[in-house]
């Protein structure tokens, strides 16, 4: 189920809008396109994991295929890259409850999402499992919901948006690409941040208690959830609703269920996407507990990082990502209109580094078990070092993309920031091993 909730967020939920006003219908192909890739990566991880599963593989990974400086790097980065996406899911959550309470501050309302996920993070694994349960639940119930309604629609005509609601919408408005591929191509950033999160079944490996039987189902059943979730609830909703009617800051699925005028819609999505926002930032608080724990033990951050409490959790490590989750709030206060965008794009571009490092990770433990240094592990990746190849060179296109996108190009100024500080910080941890 966690695998599932980290298929599902306001990736999907949010930013869709804005991809659909820039790509129409195409945005279905471009969701599965990157979904494919997507799916080359976690079997690649899945290789590794089966090869040896450890919490917070990625930075163990790459420490042992790539170098120490490679998993001190990807152990920061991917801390870097939840809390980043924890300060604006803090603040989505805090924008969605005024739907229902305009009075309260928004403030307020995101330190009291902070302060429960913190407790809830901090009690044990087992209460963050069964939240994330839940979460994950809320999340799949409501989309199959959205695609049944929406089937319902296009063949039985009721609703409001029935007269309108045809298959055809998927190509009659100046065509499947109706501003062009390269615009298409334009929106691959955000189409990734959507991804984002679905490794976070990795880090979980080392707390589960059957990896060998769970890790290849909750990898394999990638596929299927997303040519449900994405593709198909997209396809559906591109259906009944055409395409030049979304916009930028607007949910798709939001506006769909009022074009359809069903009773009580938008508030039944709005709270589909709160949960989304805390999933995810209850996902993000695991994660960068987990990943400064796994620096504290091999030296690359504060010994004082690496201590579990009474009840095993990595309560300082938890502490400190949680207090600056909440530096977001007043982040998002100042440039309300930018933050989300700069956010997810600073994420997007952490997440293809850790993408990238699975996947150089893979293909040089592939060489190990080609020269015989390492055994075989029982969840081979199919097609090998191919498919690792092909899905690096397809993240080095979405940099490019990336690059070239006044919005997103802010992100790169900030990696070039975070990448000058941990080579500075690099030269302290390795100090003290020279001496």
């Amino acid at each position: 189920m966690i695998a599932i909730g980290g298929a599902i967020g306001v990736g999907l939920f949010m930013g869709a809008g804005a991809n659909i006003a820039k790509a129409g219908p195409s945005i279905i192909l471009m969701y599965a396109l990157a979904g494919v890739v997507i799916f080359f990566i976690m079997r690649a991880l899945g290789e590794l994991l089966l090869y040896r599963p450890v919490a917070g593989s990625f930075a163990d990974y790459a420490r042992e295929f790539l170098g120490p400086f490679f998993g001190y790097a990807t152990g920061w980065t991917y801390w870097l890259n939840w809390v980043v996406t924890g300060m604006a899911e803090l603040t989505a959550a805090a924008i969605y409850i005024h739907f229902w309470f305009p009075a309260v501050p928004q403030w307020f309302s995101a330190l009291v999402f902070l302060v429960a996920l913190f407790g809830i993070n901090l009690i044990s694994v087992k209460i963050f499992g069964e939240v994330e349960f839940w979460f994950s639940m809320v999340k799949v119930t409501a989309i199959i919901g959205m695609i049944v309604i929406g089937l319902g629609v296009l063949t039985l005509g009721f609703s409001a948006a029935g007269p309108t609601a045809t298959p055809a919408n998927l190509w009659a408005h100046d065509g499947f690409f109706p501003r062009g591929i390269g615009s298409s191509l334009m929106t691959l950033q955000g189409v990734m941040f959507a991804y984002v999160a679905v490794e976070l079944v990795g880090v979980t490996a080392g707390e589960s208690t059957n990896p060998k039987k769970t890790l290849p189902k909750a990898i394999n059943t990638l596929p299927w959830r997303i040519v449900i979730f994405y593709v198909g609830a997209l396809t559906v909703i591109l259906a009944v609703v055409k395409w030049t009617e979304f916009s930028a800051g607007t949910s798709p699925f939001v506006y769909a269920f009022q074009k359809m005028g069903i009773p009580l819609a938008a508030g039944i999505v709005n709270f589909v996407v709160l949960t989304a926002a805390l999933s995810s930032c209850n996902s993000g608080m695991y994660s960068t507990g987990r990943m400064l724990r796994g620096l504290a033990t091999n030296k690359e951050a504060p010994a004082a990082f690496g201590r579990l409490n009474s009840r095993k959790t990595p309560a300082l490590g938890i502490l400190v990502s949680a207090t600056l989750m909440g530096t977001g709030v007043v982040l998002n206060y100042f440039v309300p209109e930018k933050a989300f965008a700069y956010v997810t794009s600073v994420a997007t571009t952490a997440g293809i580094w850790t993408w990238m490092t699975i996947l150089a990770s893979h293909i040089q433990y592939r060489r190990a078990v080609v020269a015989g240094r390492l055994r075989a592990s029982s969840f081979p990746a199919p097609g090998g070092s191919v498919c690792s190849w092909i899905a690096m060179a397809f993240l080095l296109l979405v940099t490019v993309l990336i690059a070239l996108d006044p919005q997103t190009r802010v992100s790169l100024y900030v990696w070039a920031i975070w990448a000058t500080a941990l080579t500075l910080g690099w030269q302290q941890v390795k100090r003290p091993v020279s001496a």
